[in-house]
Parts: structure tokens; sequence; C-alpha cells
């Protein structure tokens, strides 16, 4: 038997650290050519390492979360033959310190790390859940157990935590006996009943700032520390907006595809940047250079289980609504399945952030550093509103954005705003050229 050690690759670009994110194995396991071993992350790409060989898993070179050095020893797998590294052989000189015990490579499988996992209960299975359930189960960071949906409702109806219930069906599996044995033994973190039917719950989770949340907190530090805030909002009579986009939804959405209202913001915002090149910037204030963008590459601010992402429409200007509408649901979808590609999710020269109909009335958006500017857009919600001396129902929405004070100054910022809204409040002003 041999060692086969996979080293943790070089992603390029002259990246020195890589994050190891998540392992799908374990010491012990068996794994096979081509099986997923691990997530690295760089950046906000996502890389899934595979296994080159077959073998079982002697040890793990780090922890989820752990930033590791190219090149450093990700995993070493034992298998049959040589590998690439092989095993010491027995000492040769026969000291007697050195013949008791057996000698094994250093890096081969850790009896601490290895024991729980390779420890099988005795009992009976009938015996089970009673036994297991009585101790607090702590399971990895972001590991979800694995339960039916009818055991997860009436875990949340019993104001159980699944992290926490030992699983006794096959690999795991929560059962219903599992959850009584959970509340009947009131282990700790499990809630207690109250007067009223209502129940405590002093469960207790400690989550780390892994992967991309890690990446995510980085990069908001970092805007905020380094770029002076100012935001300005203002509100958008957007009625006849929303008629234009009915229309072309209901004449040409069959064929080219549903228009959502962010084609026609990021239309808006190519034609009012003709007139303000400086918000289609980057500031390099290391350097105290800022770079004006001829080309408008458009970031959309996305949310996905894993966090917020920042997906890139390259060249808006040269792109039509149903062109942009089709690129930004791609974008959208590639982001939250994660096949996003690095250069999809870097090099914007200015950024929209939307919550949808969760928008709210004001937001403060934060701006993705390096840019200078960021458009954050809120809800649509009808309002009464005078026109003409006349109170009338109108579509109102506000526009929250936030600019770099350093490079931007308010009143610029305030006219570029009001050169959106023009656009906004008077639809056919964006076809024309």
């Amino acid at each position: 038997m041999g060692i086969h050690v996979i080293k943790m690759p070089d992603i390029g670009e002259g990246i020195a650290e890589v994050e190891l994110v998540m392992w799908h194995v374990k010491v012990g396991d068996t794994v096979t050519e081509d099986l997923i071993l691990c997530d690295v992350m760089t950046d906000k790409a996502t890389i899934e390492i595979p296994s080159p060989v077959h073998g079982t898993v002697a040890m793990l070179g780090g922890a989820a979360g752990q930033v590791m050095a190219v090149g450093a020893d990700l995993i070493h797998i034992e298998v049959e033959g040589e590998g690439n590294l092989k095993a010491h052989a027995p000492a040769a000189p026969a000291k007697p310190a050195a013949a008791a015990p057996a000698p094994a490579p250093a890096p081969v499988a850790p009896a601490p790390a290895a024991a729980p996992a390779a420890v099988k209960p005795a009992a009976p299975a009938a015996a089970a859940p009673v036994a297991q359930s009585a101790a607090r189960v702590a399971r990895e960071p972001g590991e979800r157990p694995l339960a039916s949906p009818a055991i997860r409702k009436r875990a949340w109806d019993m104001g159980i935590e699944l992290q926490f219930v030992h699983g006794t069906g096959p690999a795991g599996r929560i059962l219903q006996a599992d959850l009584d044995a959970y509340a009947a033994r009131g282990v700790q973190g499990a809630p207690s009943a109250v007067a009223g039917g209502y129940r405590e719950n002093h469960a207790e989770q400690a989550i780390p700032l892994i992967g991309l949340r890690r990446k995510i907190a980085q990069k908001m530090q970092e805007s905020k520390r380094r770029i002076p805030h100012f935001s300005y909002v203002e509100e958008i009579d957007v009625t006849e907006l929303e008629n234009l986009r009915a229309r072309l939804n209901e004449q040409w959405g069959r064929e080219r595809g549903k228009l959502t209202l962010l084609p026609l913001l990021a239309r808006a915002l190519v034609i009012a940047l003709r007139q303000f090149p400086q918000m289609n910037a980057r500031f390099d204030d290391d350097a105290g250079v800022v770079t004006q963008y001829g080309a408008v590459h458009l970031g959309v601010a996305t949310q996905t289980d894993a966090g917020l992402m920042v997906s890139v429409m390259r060249h808006a200007e040269a792109r039509d609504l149903w062109a942009c509408g089709a690129e930004i649901v791609r974008l959208a979808d590639a982001a939250r399945t994660g096949k996003a590609t690095r250069e999809e999710l870097s090099g914007s020269t200015i950024t929209i952030s939307s919550l949808g109909a969760l928008g709210g009335i004001v937001t403060t958006p934060v701006i993705n550093h390096p840019e200078v500017a960021i458009i954050g857009v809120n809800k649509i919600v009808e309002r009464p509103m005078v026109r003409q001396g006349a109170v009338v129902i109108r579509k109102m929405m506000n526009l929250s954005s936030s600019f770099d004070h350093r490079v931007v100054d308010g009143m610029h910022a305030a006219q570029f705003v009001q050169a959106i809204r023009a656009l906004l409040e008077c639809p056919a002003m964006l076809f024309v050229e």
C-alpha cells in the first residue's frame, strides 16, 4: 500500500492562497476516481477538486474555512501500489524505543480524528434512538440533517432543531422515534414546555464565516472602510414605464421573452452615463487614479443561497432591451447554481442592486469597490399623487443610490439621478438617439 498526495492546486492568475470551503469526504471514506473531494474558493469562484485515484482517505490537510497555500498538502489517499508518496517502512535501526510501536507515516490518519467516524454502536438497533438521542449531536457547520418533509414539519411544530437530533435511520436519517426520544429526554438545546403550550428554545449554534460569506464580509468591510459613501434618494413615477413594459411583454413576450424592470433601468443608465461618464469608473485609491470607461460593464447584484454575488453583464451599451433581459436571467441562473465563472463575477464598472418586491422604501447600498457608484432599486408602490391639481393614483418607485464622495460631488450625483429619472418617467426617450 502507498500514499497518494493531492496538493492544493494552482488556480492561476498569481493566486497564492485558496480557501478550503467544504469537504465531501472524511478520514476512512473510500473514494473513486473523479469523485469530488472538496470545494475550494478564490474571490467568488468556487472550484471542485476531484480525486485522480481510487483509495481510502488517510488524512485531510485542513478544516473547512481554512486558508491554505497553493502547493500545500490537501489530502492523503491510501492506494494500492506505491502511490506518489511511499509509505514509510519500519525503521532500519533496531532501537528498543522504535521497535515497540509500529511506525506509521506522520500524514496518515491520526487516531483521534479517525476514531469518531469509525466507531459503530454495538447496542441493538431498537435501543439506539433512546441511547443516542440523550446526547446533543454536533454536526459540522453547513451539514444538513437527513429528514423527510413530514419530519421537518413536525420538528418545526415541536420547536426542535434537527441540527441537534441524532438520526438512526439509513445514512443517519432522522425518524419519528428520534424526535420522540429527543423531546422526551429534554437534552440541552431541546425546547422545554411552558404554560400555554409555548416552548422555550435554548439552542445555540456558532456559525463560522467561511466560503462566500467570508468573501462578502471582507468585501463589504473593505468598501465601507475605504470609501466615504454618501447616498441620494429620489422618487420616480414609473406608471408610464410599467404600462410600456406590459405592452412590450404582451406583444413580444412569447417571441423574445418577458421583460422585467431591470433591462429598462439598464437602458436608462447607459444613456445617462453618456452625460456623466465619471460615474462609470473605478478608483484605484492606492495609485490615486480614476479610470473612466466607455464600455458599461454592468454589475447586477444577485441573491443566492450562499450569499450576495455580483454578476457582470458585459457591454450593456451594445445590447437592446431583450438582450439585456436574457443576459441578466442567464447570469442570475449561473450565480444561483454555482456555475458562474470568474470572468462573469468580476470587472464591473457600475452596479445595480434590486431587492424586487422586498425593496422597501429606502436603502443605503454599499458601493462595489473599486467602483464609484451603485444604483439601488426599491419596490414599486401605488400612492396618491397630485397631478395638475387632481389627486390620482400613480405607481411610484424610489432609487436609492450611493456614491464615492472622494471623486463624485453631490451636485453631479443629483444631476445623474435626475437624468435617469427623466428617462424613466418619459420612457419614449429610451429609444431616441
